[in-house]
């Protein structure tokens, strides 16, 4: 009996079939509260399962529905469909507005990471306050990054995959354009942070107060 077994070891350890695995898969993002990604998964998953197939044969049974399978940076999620949204409105959180140092530092970390506290000063013209930074981090938008191997190592910042989460999107090159904003409402007519009017814009005259708060703007509240 014992050559038999050790004849055929891997009779004892086999994952069961990927219609199954599926199934483990769903209900492991189900009952996740945050995104998870495919090492966290496959890690609760029976030995020799294939999350990354699995993960994707779920999506896509999925597509079309009204809760859908997510991937949010380097994370998995179910998400409400983006044109149900409007279902949720009754639901919503009120929320206090992010001051205009809070949204140009995002902003400069989305567009520009990984960036140092320094380059994020240069960029706005501004000394940047602690408390910007760490609002932006309680958050959970913003996080440390890696040093940089320059005189003194200065840390970098990166955006996080709940900033990736919060705004819908699978990566930071989803990110949308100066325009693409524009269009929506959703920046006004002058230059984001550290940008040229005249690249965006030819026509568009510069306004020399952007960026140019003096350092009394980020002493004030976080919030607006």
């Amino acid at each position: 009996m014992a050559a038999i077994a050790e004849s055929h070891p891997e009779s004892l350890f086999q994952a069961p079939d990927m219609a199954e695995q599926v199934r483990m898969v769903e209900a492991i993002l189900f009952a996740s509260v945050e995104p998870l990604s495919l090492r966290e998964i496959g890690e609760r998953l029976p030995q020799g399962s294939d999350a990354a197939e699995a993960i994707l044969l779920l999506r896509d049974s999925y597509a079309g529905r009204g809760v859908e399978v997510r991937k949010l940076g380097d994370r998995w999620a179910f998400r409400t469909a983006a044109d149900l949204g409007f279902l949720m409105q009754k639901q919503r959180v009120e929320t206090r507005k992010l001051s205009r140092a809070a949204i140009e530092t995002l902003a400069i970390v989305a567009y520009h990471q990984p960036v140092t506290r320094a380059e994020i000063e240069e960029i706005r013209g501004v000394s940047v306050s602690r408390g910007t930074i760490d609002l932006l981090m309680e958050l959970d938008w913003i996080r440390i990054g890696r040093r940089r191997m320059t005189p003194g190592r200065p840390v970098t910042f990166t955006s996080t995959p709940a900033f990736l989460d919060h705004f819908g999107l699978e990566s930071a090159r989803d990110l949308p354009g100066i325009r693409e904003l524009r269009d929506a409402g959703l920046l006004d007519n002058r230059p984001l942070p550290g940008a040229t009017p005249e690249a965006d814009d030819p026509d568009h005259e510069a306004d020399a107060d952007w960026g140019m708060e003096n350092d009394a703007d980020d002493q004030e509240t976080l919030f607006e």
